[in-house]
């Protein structure tokens, strides 16, 4: 197994709080938005993940996600922060990360374009996020469901193009530190 630096670590333990900060700042304005929509929550949970997919793709590393999300899950319970899930708010974090890393592993393989992947990534954890929440909290079903599967994926698709933009440029500036740590 590849051996994680120091620098990643941190990078990862950055981009995990900043996932859990989006998601407790933007979900009270979510929250009005699907209430006036009459549809379940899960708009926030778009951006939480939208910082283990930067992460995840910056550094490369098969499980980045898998890992981040196990510690946001533990942070999320240390801080009381498991919304109507409860003890099984891990769930809603684990299972979109190894989703991220599925999805990003495949799209690396199959395409050459970031774009496609943190795309495919994004749409398909923020789904995966919104089925879990269903199975253990909603148990929505028809047309209901799959409205709230849209919000989900439309809400994956947004957050993509600003995680696009991050991985763009973290990646120039995680390249160029990677190459001058190499001559040294």
């Amino acid at each position: 197994m590849k051996r994680i630096k120091l620098d990643q670590m941190i990078f990862m333990a950055l981009c995990c709080d900043c996932g859990l900060i989006a998601k407790k700042i933007i979900s009270p304005v979510a929250n009005v938005v699907t209430e006036a929509l009459h549809i379940p929550g899960g708009i926030a949970t778009g951006f939480s993940l939208m910082f283990l997919i930067v992460a995840a793709y910056v550094l490369r590393i098969f499980g980045c996600a898998t890992v981040m999300s196990v510690v946001q899950s533990i942070l999320a319970l240390s801080f009381g922060m498991v919304g109507s899930m409860g003890f099984l708010a891990p769930l809603g974090y684990i299972i979109p990360g190894i989703a991220i890393d599925l999805c990003l592993y495949f799209s690396n393989k199959a395409s050459s374009s970031p774009t496609y992947g943190i795309t495919a990534a994004s749409v398909i954890s923020s789904v995966c996020a919104c089925l879990v929440a269903n199975i253990i909290v909603f148990r929505l079903s028809g047309i209901v469901l799959a409205v709230y599967v849209c919000v989900a994926a439309t809400t994956g698709a947004i957050c993509s193009i600003p995680a696009c933009i991050l991985t763009e440029r973290l990646s120039s500036i995680h390249l160029s530190y990677s190459l001058s740590e190499e001559k040294s």
